[in-house]
């Protein structure tokens, strides 16, 4: 076996959801999921059909994101594994609905930060192990850091 570490290349200025499936039609549940949780969003999405042809399987609504997914896809290359990259909305808005497509099994993250996926790969093919999202924590929050939490979540309305 042998361990390696793909990074991901987001676009600018967008979110990304990067789960597991086990089913090809999962490319047309995301896609569905995504489009009517939040209709206004771009997104696009690959899959990586691990029996039959074993193809990428690409959909969205944006031909620059339906891209990049497909191209991060490609390089992961962990059977069953699945990318989204999201813009004008944050995976708040879709995680729900993601989490009840029957096929999806799990979600590995979802997040703005630089990511890197650690794949397992062996002579039957890759399997992804986990990611690494973001940076180490610096240290740990004190009053002024609980205030600005606190007011960045109001403001953008997620909290009351």
């Amino acid at each position: 076996m042998e361990l390696k570490v793909v990074k991901v290349e987001t676009p600018e200025g967008c979110n990304l959801i990067l789960g597991q499936s086990h089913f090809i039609k999962t490319v047309e549940d995301l896609y569905e999921a995504m489009a009517s949780s939040t209709p206004s969003a771009k997104f696009g999405l690959a899959f990586c059909e691990s029996s039959g042809e074993r193809l990428v399987r690409v959909e969205g609504n944006d031909e620059e994101l339906k891209r990049a997914a497909a191209e991060n896809a490609l390089r992961i290359g962990c059977g069953h594994s699945f990318i989204i990259f999201l813009r004008d909305a944050y995976p708040i808005n879709v995680l729900n609905e993601l989490k009840r497509v029957p096929e999806v099994c799990t979600i590995y993250a979802a997040t703005a930060n630089p990511v890197e996926v650690i794949v397992a790969e062996t002579d039957s093919g890759r399997a992804l192990l986990g990611v690494v999202d973001g940076g180490t924590p610096r240290g740990i929050e004190d009053e002024e850091g609980i205030r600005w939490r606190k007011e960045i979540l109001r403001k953008l309305r997620y909290k009351l």
